[in-house]
């Protein structure tokens, strides 16, 4: 399982975005974009029509990804299909995963997942409890399971989450649904602590946009930083301005760079332990 090792060197730019929004050609120039800005994994969502976990941002882009034409096969092609070079992660809704082929349960799904290149799954509706099938899956094919952490997560749940977790810990930032913020809330440390114990890389998402956010959160102690909302509304924003593909894809990448390099500055400026 490789996931960990986009962690391993330095802190890292995760970068989400709905493969399809606004259309598959587009989308796959935009997802392109990020691995040129610095991108160190991608959360690539597959659409669903029932995204609790989203914001409204995130739930517009999946409508236009839905409204495109995207589907779990299409979804593969567009994998298959993209000249990256960086790990992938697919975030979805379990229906989609068990449903998925001729037989129920996940390991039709993961197995696909694994053939065409994703390296992980981010499965926000998934409670620990239920996950038996889809960790058995994602062992047998060599894939990480990530767990979404939430400030309110803790106790027994937070153990089991932490027993079958993968790759990195989602680190989620603030309660409430996924979109951009314009600051960085307080409880981002005290869940870091809380994770202290295990050793799995941390990544931090949920409203942050700038690189100054990114900076503040590794700074914090965060192994990297997940951005989503902030990219999307590049796309949508343009989409809705007729900008071309070109342009909107520049704006992707220089946004990236930015978060990236705010990543990076977080690492140098982290509190150096006192010497005795």
């Amino acid at each position: 399982m490789g996931l960990e090792r986009a962690f391993a060197d330095e802190p890292a730019f995760v970068p989400y975005l709905a493969a399809g929004d606004p259309n598959y050609e587009d989308s796959l120039a935009y997802v392109e974009a990020l691995a040129e800005g610095g991108a160190d994994v991608i959360e690539l969502g597959l659409p669903f029509s029932e995204p609790i976990a989203e914001g409204k941002t995130i739930q517009d882009a999946i409508v236009r990804s839905l409204e495109s034409g995207m589907t779990p096969d299409r979804f593969f092609e567009f994998v298959e299909d993209l000249d990256v070079d960086v790990p992938l992660v697919c975030m979805t809704y379990y229906n989609l995963i068990y449903q998925y082929g001729s037989e129920e349960g996940p390991r039709p799904f993961v197995e696909k997942a694994a053939d065409v290149g994703i390296e992980g799954f981010v499965v926000p509706d998934l409670p620990a409890e239920e996950a038996g099938p889809l960790r058995e899956a994602c062992d047998e094919f060599g894939l990480d399971l990530v767990f979404i952490v939430a400030p309110t997560t803790r106790g027994e749940r937070l153990e089991r989450m932490m027993e079958q977790v993968s790759g990195y810990v989602y680190v989620q930032a603030r309660l409430g649904v996924t979109g951009a913020r314009d600051d960085v809330d307080d409880a981002t440390e005290d869940s870091l602590a809380r994770l202290s114990d295990w050793d799995v890389p941390k990544a931090v998402g949920f409203g942050i946009k700038t690189g100054d956010h990114a900076e503040e959160i590794v700074a914090s102690g965060a192994d990297g930083v997940i951005v989503g909302s902030a990219l999307v509304d590049i796309v949508a924003e343009g989409y809705e301005r007729g900008d071309p593909t070109g342009e909107i894809a520049d704006e992707l990448e220089q946004l990236a760079r930015e978060l990236k390099q705010g990543a990076l500055r977080g690492a140098q400026n982290r509190p150096q332990p006192e010497r005795t």
